[in-house]
């Protein structure tokens, strides 16, 4: 599929002469609450950079069953999807860390505003999600290091109304079958939102009838809770829980064929302690927040006999107050993270702390039409090694951001931005001192943290169900850290990369019902391209880098208890390097398309209410099109698969 062609197929969703727009009711979308821009709750409208909310809604209606595989839907960017459960996810050039420290990571993914202390998408569940809020560019000032590509903060439901519970059964090709139970309400004060499945899959077949062996995983279960007991009004205690466990995940590799045995044991854990508050008037706010985690990594390979093993537990606390007497409003506050890695592998461990201060300012003009923002954050960043291994190095970090939003029209925002993004050195990069495969690897104290500047300037539109956005970004990469050879089989890090990165954003979605019908229909496209994105000292283009994604879709409802939904990603031709052959040459991967389809149909236990108790059975279809594509070279992905449920709310 070409440009062109997906340019017609988004034209024609976007209009049918047997439909009319369906009235929106706020005047603008942005009346939407986010929290990931300041940290603080307020509307879309306010904010002065390119936001991307996916809505509890679309989560129900997408195959997805964790959150790699909404995203590759949205394809916000390059996707590195390995059979079993690895994800990583690209935004404007940049990506997730899969394995070990997030530190290293260069998108930051956020569980309800904290450090999910893992970049692989693949371990977080999406059943208990309010919705996911994604900034696109960097969020140094809020998060600190490896936000320059972006952040995705995934928000769990709070609990609310009469209390609930439902379970559900899902049976599909490939020997898939997954069930989970899920309960929410909320009784007086206190409210509880909570999911739990378990899943197993055997291994599949690619769109050419191959099957691919050892790309199932088995008793994977993944848990979200989040409960809290109101104090006082506007005080609320809580705790959130999230795991992920799968006891045996495949691992297939090209570099070991035909040894096909190989597997992984992995497992996230985390739970966080949570006080917000607020005065009477609201004038005043605050959150307190202590939180702890383990990420575990485990791979055997029982034909040659080797295991590694990588174990992070993650530690920190948040705690910030926010002041708005007026038009003016102040947030400041500090965070501290402490991640301590045990691993087979060398560095065999190493800690990491990371304290932090922070202010964050906005001030409305003119009626709030005009909105000034800024912020500058302050990071401490310590590293400490086994003495055999390297030693203890500081190192710190200044970073700063400023931003404007014009609510030209009631319809129309213009805004503009400039954000500062930046990655510190590893505990190897800066203190190491590590022979390992017989090379020895030193580490420099006087690296500087990895840094980006990113201008961007776009609008957003919202009138009469049509929901729209175009941002301009333009990304300049510096002091990037790579290694150097000091003398044989003697390596080093220096300071000498850099990058230039920029490009285009848009999103299109248009709420339309037809004529004295209660069906209603969202289409919707979105659309990334980079105009540039070239690595200065070689003057080539980056790897892993494709120059244009997109996706489409179209939602429906009828308003009685059927919905469905289409999408379809395309992703365009990557440069890469060749490991399938082991000899690393850069090669280009073409582009592709991959569609998928699902419908369900409630059948209400009372006949009329649809939001109460009844069943509900539901159809997905992935790779509609039975297409051959890999997202990573040498690792197919499935061909079209069926998966059938049956649910039942209660």
């Amino acid at each position: 599929m070409n440009k062109r062609t997906l340019a017609i197929l988004m034209s024609a969703m976007l209009a049918s002469p047997t439909l009319h727009a369906e009235e929106a009711g706020p005047d603008y979308v942005g009346n939407e609450i986010v929290v990931t821009s300041s940290r603080v709750r307020q509307p879309k409208k306010e904010l002065t950079s390119n936001i991307t909310i996916i809505t509890k809604d679309e989560i129900r209606q997408s195959s997805a069953s964790d959150l790699s595989e909404l995203l590759a839907e949205k394809n916000l960017g390059h996707i590195q999807k390995y059979p079993g459960t690895s994800t990583s996810v690209g935004i404007r050039g940049f990506r997730t860390e899969t394995h070990g420290n997030d530190l290293m990571g260069k998108v930051l993914v956020l569980l309800d505003g904290r450090r999910a202390g893992t970049g692989n998408l693949a371990k977080i569940m999406t059943a208990n999600v309010e919705r996911i809020e994604i900034i696109r560019g960097p969020a140094a000032v809020q998060y600190g290091s490896a936000a320059i590509g972006g952040v995705i903060n995934v928000i769990t439901a709070k609990g609310s109304g009469t209390p609930s519970a439902s379970i559900e059964q899902k049976l599909g090709g490939n020997d898939f079958s997954m069930t989970e139970a899920t309960v929410q309400g909320k009784t007086g004060r206190f409210d509880y939102s909570g999911s739990l499945s378990k899943a197993d899959a055997g291994s599949y077949k690619t769109a050419k009838g191959v099957t691919y062996q050892n790309t199932g995983y088995r008793d994977q279960k993944m848990a979200s809770l989040n409960a809290g007991y109101e104090i006082a009004d506007g005080q609320r205690i809580g705790m959130i829980v999230h795991a992920f466990d799968v006891d045996k995940a495949g691992s297939p590799s090209y570099l070991n064929s035909p040894d096909l045995d190989a597997y992984t044991v992995q497992s996230n854990h985390s739970v966080d302690f949570k006080y917000d508050g607020a005065t009477s008037s609201r004038n005043v706010s605050w959150m307190a927040r202590y939180f702890t985690g383990q990420d575990r990594y485990r791979y055997v390979d029982p034909s040659s006999g080797y295991q590694s093993k990588n174990v992070i537990d993650q530690r920190g606390a948040q705690a910030q107050v926010s002041w708005q007497p007026g038009a003016l409003r102040l947030t400041t506050g500090f965070d501290w993270l402490k991640y301590e890695l045990n691993s087979t592998l060398k560095p065999s461990w190493a800690s990491y702390e990371n304290p932090a201060g922070f202010v964050l300012g906005k001030y409305g003009l003119f009626d709030e039409r005009l909105i000034l923002t800024a912020g500058v954050r302050y990071d401490d960043y310590h590293v400490n090694m086994k003495p055999s291994e390297g030693t203890s190095r500081s190192k710190d970090n200044f970073a700063h951001q400023a931003g404007v939003a014009w609510q030209a029209t009631d319809a129309l925002k213009l805004r503009g931005s400039f954000a500062e993004g930046f990655r510190m050195p590893s505990e190897r990069e800066l203190a190491g001192n590590i022979t390992s495969w017989g090379s020895t690897y030193i580490g420099n104290p006087d690296l500087k943290p990895e840094s980006s500047d990113t201008c961007e300037v776009g609008m957003d539109l919202a009138w009469k169900g049509l929901n729209a956005s175009l941002t301009w970004f333009s990304n300049d990469y510096t002091d990037m850290i790579q290694t150097k050879a000091i003398a044989a089989s003697t390596y080093t890090y220096r300071n000498i990369g850099s990058a230039t990165l920029s490009g285009i954003e848009a999103e299109l979605s248009k709420v339309l019902a037809l004529d004295g019908s209660a069906w209603t229909f969202e289409p919707c496209a979105g659309y990334t391209y980079l105009l540039q994105y070239r690595d200065n000292v070689t003057g080539d283009d980056l790897l892993f880098t494709p120059q244009w994604n997109a996706s489409t879709g179209l939602k429906v409802h009828d308003g009685r208890g059927f919905s469905g939904a289409f999408n379809l990603a395309y992703t365009g031709k990557t440069l890469v390097q060749n490991y399938e052959t082991g000899s690393g040459e850069v090669v280009p991967k073409g582009g592709f398309a991959v569609a998928d389809l699902s419908v369900s149909k409630k059948f209400p236990f009372s006949g009329k209410e649809v939001k109460g108790p009844g069943i509900t059975i539901s159809a997905e279809i992935n790779n509609l099109f039975d297409r051959d594509y890999q997202y990573v070279k040498g690792y197919p992905m499935p061909g079209r698969t069926f998966v059938f449920g049956l649910k039942a709310d209660i």
